[in-house]
């Protein structure tokens, strides 16, 4: 499939000036349901982040605009609406200015709306004569593989359904990150259908009732039949029929359609408040995802405002329910369900960039390493750090700092704020962990679960009550992936700040943690528990500074059965040795 050039980069990326190479795009998307503006800068050496320096959404629906007109005459937009929608572009493209943006990288993309009206270019004069700005209106394979790359640029590698739910359509797709040319098997094998949130809404609600079945059959056949032909292209999807075990598939959901539907499961999570605010990567199990009669019930029932459904957005439930109910029967088994908070707009911008950058993991991003320097303390510091994780623990299904990509985050802050009390750190990282970076890509619910009590338990300080409950959620958080996550992330945090007392400054040389101690481990059987032995080797200048037993009260709480929680049992011995460096 070739895509129109004009939406192809208008920059590139030559390696000799990569590092000075300043990059801010704009991006409009005319949707069925609203339009939406971006700014983002994609310089060097961020660029992996698309980080977006303003937004703005105009909720101007194109699909009610069209649906205004005759029921029985060409869909077409109101005179009215076109000077809406130009007008808003003259403003959007006057902010993009503002901020510096050339022309030539401002891209506007229309999706469904502007495919069915048959004035279309009507509106696409007047947006120019209004902006000067010429509008590109997507394919469905384009607006497939935007929407599925947009939702796979929020994390590090992919492996599964990908699906958009808009106003006016739905797509579905497969990525898997892993092979080469990905991106056009996802969009050349995609499948569009005409079944969005607003569009199946109208029917269901005004519809006849013959007229309803139709379409709620249409809608389960196209699902079975695109499912179909995506199995039979990709063998990793063959042999789904059977299930059992921890088989199934992973699905992934972008569009403001889905992602409501992801709303209202965070609301009934049995995590209560859920932690993190944010939907974007928040993963349910398929079970849960396929409750769809229940949560229709508490969209109806629910008088309250539910955090992340606007009015529009439930008014349009039962239809974004419907498509949902749709693909539970098209799928013989869900293993989990990823909201994604990315589309179209992540998607273009995600495909400007080299495959090198699009495939790099975002998170050690987060934190920029100055100079050659500091990368190399940084890096003797992780090296003391994972040393004293025993050997004869296979930590390869045990999310960890390190594990997750969070080692420089973590590393970072474990001597930071250290003239501030030991109390109001601990809070201040539960909740740095829960709302920093909202749009990082890569830092998923888990990951923000795991850096948040790893750093809480660095200073192995009091909580407040307010702060206890958020510790406890974090902590059944951390548990959905693997019930031993919560003891190496108390653990781990515990070691920082042993590693902290002992070395109160950060280091400055590579070589400066080397020449105060060293660490090691074992994990052992015990009478009635399982022993961690750490052995904890200080210089003897080191030694003389400090009293074992205060290295040894640090971890005089971790591995203890205290909550409901965390219920590992597990002593830590501390062995304090002197060594001559």
């Amino acid at each position: 499939m070739q895509l129109n050039s004009n939406l192809r980069p208008s920059f590139s990326y030559p390696p000799q000036s990569w590092v000075s190479l300043s990059l801010i795009c704009c991006m409009v998307t005319l949707y069925s349901n609203g339009i939406r503006f971006s700014i983002s800068d994609l310089s060097p050496p961020k660029t992996r982040l698309l980080r977006c320096l303003y937004r703005e959404r105009a909720a101007i629906s194109l699909f009610d605009a069209l649906n205004a007109s005759s029921s029985s005459g060409p869909l077409v937009f109101p005179p009215d609406v076109i000077t809406q929608v130009s007008r808003t572009l003259a403003r959007f493209k006057s902010i993009a200015d503002d901020y510096g943006v050339p022309t030539e990288h401002i891209s506007v993309l229309a999706t469904e709306a502007m495919r069915k009206a048959e004035n279309a270019a009507s509106m696409l004069d007047a947006i120019l004569e209004a902006s000067g700005l010429g509008v590109h209106i997507l394919a469905p394979e384009v607006e497939t593989l935007f929407g599925a790359m947009g939702a796979r640029s929020g994390f590090t590698s992919v492996n599964g359904l990908f699906l958009d739910l808009g106003g006016g359509s739905v797509q579905m797709t497969y990525l898997n990150s892993s092979v080469d040319g990905y991106e056009m098997a996802a969009a050349q094998s995609g499948k569009s259908l005409p079944f969005g949130a607003a569009k199946l809404i109208k029917i269901l609600e005004d519809g006849e009732t013959e007229a309803q079945v139709t379409a709620v059959n249409t809608l389960q056949g196209g699902m079975r039949d695109a499912f179909a032909k995506l199995q039979q292209q990709f063998p990793s999807l063959r042999d789904t029929e059977t299930n059992g075990g921890s088989t199934g598939i992973d699905i992934y959901l972008c569009g403001g359609g889905f992602r409501g539907y992801g709303s209202i499961l965070m609301h009934t999570d049995a995590i209560q408040p859920y932690p993190i605010p944010g939907i974007g990567a928040y993963t349910v199990q398929g079970s849960y995802f396929s409750r769809t009669k229940v949560m229709r019930k508490v969209n109806g029932e629910y008088d309250e405002k539910i955090f992340g459904m606007s009015k529009r957005r439930r008014q349009q439930f039962p239809a974004i329910a419907t498509v949902v109910e749709a693909l539970i029967d098209a799928i013989p088994q869900i293993r989990t369900a990823t909201f994604c908070s990315g589309g179209n707009r992540e998607g273009a911008l995600f495909m400007k960039l080299p495959k090198a950058v699009r495939e790099e993991n975002p998170l050690p991003l987060l934190h920029q390493v100055g100079d050659k320097m500091e990368l190399e303390v940084l890096q003797s510091v992780v090296d003391i750090m994972q040393s004293s994780l025993p050997t004869n623990v296979n930590f390869s299904n045990i999310p960890t700092v390190f594990s997750l990509g969070l080692g420089p985050l973590f590393i970072n802050s474990i001597w930071a704020r250290a003239g501030e009390p030991g109390d109001a750190n601990a809070a201040f990282e539960l909740h740095q962990a829960v709302t920093r970076d909202p749009s990082a890509p890569s830092f998923t619910h888990q990951a923000r679960a795991i850096l948040g009590l790893t750093l809480c338990s660095r200073w192995a300080a009091s909580l407040g009550p307010i702060d206890k409950l958020l510790y406890a959620n974090l902590q059944k958080l951390a548990a959905r992936a693997n019930p031993e996550a919560n003891f190496w992330s108390k653990y781990i945090g515990t070691v920082a700040g042993l590693v902290a007392m002992i070395c109160p400054t950060k280091p400055g040389t590579p070589d400066k943690l080397k020449k105060l101690l060293r660490l090691s481990s074992t994990l052992k059987n015990g009478k009635t528990k399982e022993k961690l032995q750490l052995v904890v080797s200080l210089s003897p200048a080191a030694h003389r500074a400090l009293d074992p037993q205060d290295l040894e009260s640090l971890f005089k709480n971790v591995g203890k059965h205290q909550n409901d929680v965390d219920k590992t049992e597990r002593k830590v011995e501390i062995v304090v040795e002197k060594f001559d460096f």
